[in-house]
């Protein structure tokens, strides 16, 4: 008979657990579980070792990556606040994230882009696992394209302008100059090491302009100081990269969470008339329509669809539902990955991480059993419920 060696190391280290608390004094019982292996982390912090040796098990950010990538968005507020709490940020290596990476691993990057489109449940994990395969994407010098929540740009716009490029065509100038210091942040380091210009001239202005052959930085410092042409700038952006990409200079990782907004009809955003405008009328559709289309190589593109991203209106949590037939058909063909609820091994792992951590105490496994019944063994419905134990 075959046994799985993950679980009988839970097994044991749970026995282990209710041993030491049985018959140890406190002061003992913190010692000797110090010693126990822990086998619910690993050791390997870089993403693009990553296979399933190292599946179920928690891995360390460091805190360079940290700060570089999530600054600007990325991870639930909730997480934020547990990676606070504890000093250190830490994901769960899941199945499908897993997956993901080895498909990107043996990609041919001379053919043109895979999709990869994650879908699930609420709560389920979408969102962390972009967060692994954008730390992925980092980790192997991909410039970032990421879109840590489109949704935020439909919903709590900061401003609206009406497009002087684009008749009919509105501009979130502020939402779009936030971006690109999210941008800049991300991908300031390999920028300046590929050193990639300007392809073609841009004439913003009587007086303002962007000559050919001028540093990609440039440009994106232009939108960051002159925020009313942040939206035109970022179409021009992502225009340069995939050229540069086709001609293969770099190569490109592109990652939205909360993909299907983009095909909503239904929208925050409106006129100066208090007219509502859907997403095909926001300027900044145009650079995530582009970056997501098939026409360019040296690249992959990895976005999530979630039934939050629309307000929780549809009945299914499948691609299918949530993309529309407009999207659906813009990004067909593409790979679907499954982002399910937690395996039992999973569960296990998470609630020995958070007695790690002196977060959860006297939690026994018959507590175990009803946090799990409870939560169903979603993430987020986990985390509330330890928020207050």
């Amino acid at each position: 008979m075959a046994f799985n060696t993950l679980k009988v190391e839970n097994f044991l280290r749970r026995v282990s657990a209710a041993s030491i608390k049985k018959y140890a004094t406190a002061s003992e019982a913190v010692q000797i579980e110090e010693e126990l292996p822990v086998h619910f982390r690993t050791a390997e912090s870089n993403p693009a070792n990553h296979t399933t040796q190292h599946q179920d098990r928690f891995y360390t950010v460091p805190n360079d990556a940290y700060k570089t990538l999530y600054t600007g968005g990325g991870l639930p507020k909730e997480f934020m606040k547990q990676v606070k709490t504890f000093n250190e940020c830490c994901f769960l290596t899941r199945s499908s994230t897993v997956e993901v990476l080895s498909y990107l691993r043996n990609t041919n990057y001379n053919k043109p882009v895979n999709r990869y489109v994650l879908y699930g449940s609420p709560g389920s994990g979408k969102t962390i696992s972009l967060a692994h395969i954008l730390h992925y994407g980092w980790a192997t010098q991909q410039i970032l394209i990421h879109i840590p929540w489109a949704p935020n740009w439909f919903r709590h716009p900061k401003e609206v302008a009406n497009s002087t490029t684009r008749e009919g065509y509105v501009d979130l100038p502020i939402d779009a100059a936030a971006w690109l210091i999210h941008f800049k942040t991300q991908n300031a380091k390999i920028l300046e090491q590929l050193k990639l210009t300007t392809d073609k001239e841009y004439t913003w202005s009587l007086r303002e302009s962007t000559s050919r052959g001028a540093p990609l930085m440039e440009l994106i410092d232009l939108g960051i100081n002159r925020v009313r042409y942040a939206s035109e700038i970022i179409i021009a952006l992502t225009s340069e990269l995939k050229q540069a990409s086709i001609a293969g200079k770099c190569k490109m990782l592109v990652i939205i969470d909360g993909y299907n907004i983009f095909f909503t009809d239904r929208t925050r955003v409106f006129t100066d008339t208090k007219a509502m405008v859907l997403p095909d009328k926001v300027s900044l559709t145009i650079a995530a329509m582009e970056l997501t289309k098939y026409d360019w190589c040296n690249g992959a593109v990895v976005v999530s669809v979630d039934q939050l991203a629309v307000g929780g209106q549809k009945e299914s949590d499948l691609p299918r539902l949530l993309l529309g037939k407009v999207g659906f058909e813009h990004l067909d063909p593409f790979m679907p990955i499954s982002v399910n609820h937690y395996t039992d091994i999973e569960f296990y792992n998470v609630m020995d991480y958070l007695k790690d951590r002196r977060w959860v105490r006297d939690c026994d496994e018959e507590a175990l059993q009803e946090l799990k019944l409870l939560s169903d063994k979603n993430g987020f419905k986990l985390r509330k419920l330890c928020a207050p134990l």
